[in-house]
């Protein structure tokens, strides 16, 4: 007897068709994931090494704005507002229409504000960030923009009259050396009637900006300080 011959098992269509390498298409998109992955860790690495000194800067301008406000709490309408790097003086600081003068109460809070300023500024953190304190002088709108700016530059340079002229302002007591670090440090500046208030009344101000450096700023080189008392006269 014969043996009943088999016919062979024919395999089906899909199961010859089955590749053995993965596809291209899955290959592409592996890659891709692998690119982004490295490009993800590159840019953490980038962003931290960026980030991490200008989050110390940042930190340490909030320290010395922070140290001015602490010394200055309760001196008269002073506000130091740390968020925008600004000291203004409430109604001592406000004008009257047309006129350059302060009330006779901004001469108390300069006494105060000066010294602590110049403190903090000649500190170790002041030395490395504090750049400037600018004037500003602000008006209302009335009248013509350089009208106005003029006036501006007329309050902030007013307010340099009763830091550095004795004659303006007897209040405030300040050694030769004192004088000379406010000639270097402040700044006046018109802003005529730029950033307005609610009303006009509070828009005829004057407030102090402060000026920090950048990461990148070339730090300007300290003066030497002399003994000797400044001769600057006030011309208003």
């Amino acid at each position: 007897m014969f043996a009943r011959s088999t016919a062979p098992r024919r395999r089906g269509k899909s199961e010859g068709e089955k590749p053995f390498w993965i596809s291209y298409a899955d290959l592409m998109t592996a890659m891709m994931v692998l690119f982004l992955s490295a490009m993800a860790v590159t840019i953490a690495a980038i962003t931290r090494k960026v980030t991490g000194p200008e989050e110390q800067r940042r930190s340490e301008i909030a320290e010395i704005c922070s140290s001015i406000q602490q010394q200055l709490a309760g001196v008269g309408n002073l506000q130091v507002d740390c968020v925008n790097n600004r000291i203004s003086f409430g109604d001592a600081g406000r004008f009257a229409t047309n006129d350059y003068r302060l009330p006779a109460e901004a001469n108390a809070a300069l006494a105060k504000l000066v010294p602590a300023v110049l403190d903090v500024a000649d500190g170790p953190l002041g030395r490395k960030w504090m750049k400037q304190v600018v004037v500003e002088g602000y008006t209302d709108t009335v009248g013509g923009y350089l009208y106005n700016l003029h006036l501006s530059m007329q309050r902030s340079e007013w307010m340099l009259c009763l830091l550095m002229d004795p004659r303006k302002n007897a209040q405030l007591q300040l050694s030769p050396p004192q004088l000379q670090r406010v000639r270097q440090l402040f700044l006046a500046g018109g802003v005529s009637f730029n950033n307005q208030r609610a009303t006009a009344d509070e828009s005829r101000r004057v407030e102090l900006r402060l000026q920090f450096y950048g990461l990148q700023d070339q730090h300007a080189q300290p003066q030497p300080l002399s003994s000797e008392s400044p001769t600057d006269t006030c011309q208003l």
